[in-house]
């Protein structure tokens, strides 16, 4: 086997973005050039694709950690945040609604179009 496949099987080096066509093209060359037995050809490809996929799992999850991580620091508002304000928005918008004798979809209206006021 040639020292630079050796070397991408040991470090993962680019197995994240090779595909299993261009894993199989370099294998039949080492096989062409009779530096790879025939016989281990499909195991070695079996071998590399499993390999890329764990690396590409593994830096995938690094990636969506280090994103968590940033956002979390950079406090950005996560889907559960948002909701629950939003609904204690609705629920005080309720309340203030109930408080001026107004549905709430009456006050929920003027607030997203206020009344136009000539002073």
């Amino acid at each position: 086997m040639s020292d630079l496949l050796k070397k991408a099987i040991s470090l993962g080096v680019g197995l994240t973005i090779v595909s299993k066509e261009k894993v199989e093209k370099v294998v039949d060359e080492l096989v062409k050039r009779g530096e790879l037995a025939p016989s281990e050809s499909k195991a070695l490809v079996d071998r590399l694709v499993e390999r890329g996929d764990e690396e590409r799992g593994a830096f995938k999850f690094a990636v969506q950690e280090q994103v968590q991580r940033v956002l979390k620091e950079l406090k950005v508002p996560v889907q559960e945040d948002i909701a629950r304000l939003e609904s204690r928005i609705a629920k005080l918008e309720g309340r203030v609604a109930e408080l001026e004798g107004k549905s709430p979809q009456e006050f929920t209206q003027e607030t997203i179009v206020p009344e136009t006021r000539s002073e």
